[in-house]
């Protein structure tokens, strides 16, 4: 466990989920102590530590409130391959769509993209360096047969290195090798009549492409600043040991790996109230597996899932989650309720968080000129309709202050050439104008989309 790792305590990875995220203070202390114990199991002994499983999580609560935020932004604190999935998606196994399995599949594809992208990055000044003798290979002609080089050689290499540094040969045409692709989709024309999508774990799509491109080479003509960013590609490929890769991302996805299932809460509804679709609680049953922990096979091996973090979460509108399945219910042990928003929520949302709605358009207003600045009983005024509407109206927490925003200012937006240079000051009075109607209203399903 690295030292920044260590200074991950609960009360700063909440305070570091505050920046992004207003209010939810229960969800939040959740899973910052789930984010915290797997810290801990990395300090116990192997035969400890294997025994210690993640304390998995139900988020209760509407939509638009942070669910998915916390959960998205815990993974980021610690470079944690994270996948979101949509528990609808999926149907049980024998029917035609999505297995379960195959967010696990996902989860690893994530994680192998995130190792091969930290590698690259790790050695982009040898890859550069690497693509810039290649380039001068093809500017000298030199090629793999080429005799040794001579002094003068030499000399011209260096002199045709600098002006490249100075950009004089960024138009000059070379012919690079470049490999063949198999052709878009030629694995979807071999597609077996109700296979569940992604059930070749990819392998059909490797070996079809291998037969048809049959790693021939094509010569192609470009200037050298084009050829450049497809050499800078291939060298950062070579650079990144694809079995080194597999075998880091496979450990950080065991071991750091969350998997958010949303709208779990619609399982529940169907295989409660019944209907046509496939057996939602096969779908449950199916997950029973691979959230307790067990063993997925995926192009590049066995990935364990009992390690994985999974944060279930729905609105449960129509259900509750004693509707779920006894058995999932005991593989999500915490639960934690999310709470609507109150106009003072809808207030911090607007102004403190790093990606504020109000700091987003004033910094697209900017680009007009137009100075564009927000009393604050304007956004007090803003955040108490927000709140009512979502009162009045299906609740979409933090969302309905988009539809608000634009509605607004959609007129500013509009016309934004014609206030160039000039300040535009959102009042309480503007507010009211443009918004009170919304209060006011009996269907306001007509205002708000």
């Amino acid at each position: 466990m690295n030292a920044e790792w260590e200074m991950l305590t609960p009360s700063r990875i909440t305070a570091a989920l505050d920046q992004y995220v207003i209010g939810q203070k229960e969800a939040k202390r959740a899973v910052a102590v789930a984010l915290r114990n797997r810290m801990r199991r990395q300090k116990l002994s192997p035969e400890m530590a294997e025994e210690v499983i993640p304390k998995n999580i139900l988020m209760i609560g509407p939509t638009g409130v942070g669910k998915t935020e916390i959960a998205r932004r815990l993974a980021k604190l610690v470079s944690a391959p994270f996948l979101k999935v949509e528990a609808t998606k999926y149907t049980e196994v024998g029917y035609v769509g999505r297995d379960v399995e195959s967010m696990v599949r996902d989860l690893f594809n994530v994680g192998l993209q995130m190792v091969k992208s930290e590698m690259a990055e790790n050695n982009r000044e040898a890859a550069a360096a690497n693509t810039e003798e290649r380039i001068l290979d093809l500017l000298l002609n030199v090629r793999p047969d080429s005799p040794p080089p001579t002094e003068a050689d030499k000399e011209a290499r260096e002199r045709f290195r600098r002006k490249l540094r100075n950009g004089d040969y960024e138009q000059t045409p070379v012919t690079i090798r470049t490999a063949d692709k198999a052709p878009t989709g030629i694995a979807g024309m071999f597609a077996i009549p109700g296979m569940p999508d992604g059930a070749d774990d990819g392998r059909l799509s490797d070996i079809l492409g291998d037969i048809f491109s049959g790693h021939r080479k094509s010569e192609r003509k470009m200037p050298v600043g084009e050829a450049r960013e497809i050499l800078l590609k291939e060298e950062s490929e070579k650079l990144v040991e694809n079995g080194n890769a597999v075998k880091l991302a496979k450990e950080r996805v065991e071991q750091l790996g969350i998997i958010f299932i949303d709208e779990i809460d619609k399982l529940a509804t169907a295989s409660r109230h019944g209907s046509g679709e496939v057996s939602r609680e096969g779908v449950q049953r199916d997950m029973l597996p691979i959230i307790e922990g067990s063993k997925v096979n995926t192009k590049y091996g066995m990935i364990d899932t009992s390690h994985i973090l999974f944060i279930a979460a729905g609105a449960f509108h129509m259900s509750k989650p004693s509707d779920l399945m006894p058995e999932l219910q005991g593989r999500l042990p915490v639960r934690v309720e999310l709470h609507s928003l109150t106009p003072d929520d809808f207030y911090r949302i607007l102004t403190e968080p790093q990606n504020a709605l109000v700091r987003q358009y004033t910094a697209l207003m900017e680009t007009e000129g137009v100075a564009l600045h927000f009393e604050e009983a304007a956004l007090r005024r803003l955040s108490q309709i927000a709140a009512q509407v979502n009162r009045n109206t299906e609740d979409i927490g933090a969302r309905r202050l988009y539809t608000i925003m634009e509605r607004l200012l959609e007129d500013l937006s509009f016309e934004a050439e014609t206030y160039s240079g000039r300040d535009f000051t959102v009042t309480e009075a503007l507010v009211d104008e443009k918004l009170s109607a919304l209060c006011e209203s009996q269907d306001l399903s007509a205002y708000i989309l």
